[in-house]
């Protein structure tokens, strides 16, 4: 079922299929965000990779619940934009030489995935609520919160050094 497919037919269609979605997305970040940390020399921006980790596991055992919430099938679909912001980020990665300049460049490729993120969870939410599903929105919006924090930390991490020490 993509996006423009004839299987979605309805906004619960779609919400479902919005799920799916970035339930894979949060799985690739699973899989990516331990290469980030490994490559990462700063000590605070490891810390916080290592912490945005553990909440990313969280956000799959919501994404989950809100499955079950909702009546859906746990199932992931592929999605190719957080593909290719992964496969970015690694690009990217493996072409700096300078450890300070790679933590400017891992950061980021993280801010590009929590943009994405952040898009995602925040129509989850809109939607959640227009189909009567508080429930799913409240859950929903706990992520999209720790997402929208995990930006703000990246932002403060770079500006208050990394992209100096870069430079």
């Amino acid at each position: 079922m993509g996006l423009f497919s004839k299987d979605i037919k309805t906004l619960d269609d779609l919400f479902v299929h919005q799920l799916q979605d970035v339930y894979y997305a949060e799985k690739q970040i699973l899989s990516a965000l331990p290469k980030m940390i490994d490559k990462a020399t700063s000590p605070q921006l490891k810390q916080g990779l290592q912490s945005h980790l553990g909440e990313t596991e969280e956000h799959v055992r919501r994404l989950e619940q809100v499955f079950q919430m909702h009546g859906a099938e746990i199932k992931a679909v592929k999605c190719p934009a957080i593909n290719g912001i992964i496969e970015e980020a690694n690009d990217i990665a493996g072409d700096v030489d300078d450890k300070q300049v790679l933590d400017a460049a891992i950061i980021a490729s993280a801010q590009a995935v929590e943009h994405y993120e952040m898009t995602r969870y925040g129509t989850l939410v809109a939607w959640a609520r227009q189909l009567g599903r508080n429930d799913c929105a409240t859950v929903l919006e706990k992520t999209l919160t720790e997402e929208k924090s995990a930006d703000r930390k990246l932002s403060a991490l770079a500006e208050g050094g990394v992209n100096q020490k870069a430079a």
